[in-house]
């Protein structure tokens, strides 16, 4: 038995249909189809949807359980960003380090010979505060905005000595000690 398939997903603001396999979802954010395997049910009850190992399926009950954690995470993701955006954060440290908006697109100076334009998909939009450095990431897919996220901190990594660099808010950056003065 799998413990996050068998949790239930609250369906609040969310208008969501079942058809076979499919389940249909509608949101204000977003709106979209989540195709489940043969070996997987879906059952909607006053607002509560669960997932269930499908018992006519010829699939063994072990791929079932491998599966069935999964797309209960997934289907969770999409429901819940048609509901709300998801947010990310990402704090850029250093003298002279920031980002600036321009149209869709962000154009960053890292200490870098040259600056850098970064563009947004579509989906996605970023807030900026008024220093530059911190930024908020929202979209309704939570998996582009992690994406997203993961390419801007790719672009000047945190190093561990001064702590400069590009990293997300929840993130922690062990620091190492410089080099110590020996007698």
């Amino acid at each position: 038995m799998s413990k996050i398939g068998r949790k239930p997903i609250q369906v609040n603001n969310v208008q969501v249909t079942l058809k076979g396999q499919e389940v249909h979802y509608k949101g204000p954010k977003n709106s979209g189809v989540y195709v489940l395997p043969e070996a997987l049910q879906a059952v909607l009850q006053e607002g509560v949807l669960t997932l269930q190992v499908n018992q006519k399926s010829s699939k063994l009950d072990r791929d079932a359980n491998r599966v069935w954690g999964l797309h209960r995470a997934l289907l969770f993701n999409s429901i819940s960003g048609a509901g709300a955006d998801f947010e990310k954060t990402v704090k850029i440290n250093g003298l002279g380090f920031k980002a600036v908006a321009s149209g869709n697109n962000l154009v960053f100076s890292l200490g870098y010979s040259h600056k850098i334009d970064f563009a947004l998909p579509k989906q996605v939009s970023v807030a900026i505060d008024k220093t530059g450095q911190i930024l908020t990431i929202k979209s309704s897919d939570k998996e582009l905005a992690g994406a997203v996220v993961s390419k801007i901190e790719a672009l000047r990594p945190t190093e561990p000595y001064k702590g400069t660099g590009i990293k997300e808010v929840s993130k922690t950056i062990f620091r190492k000690p410089g080099k110590t003065k020996s007698s």
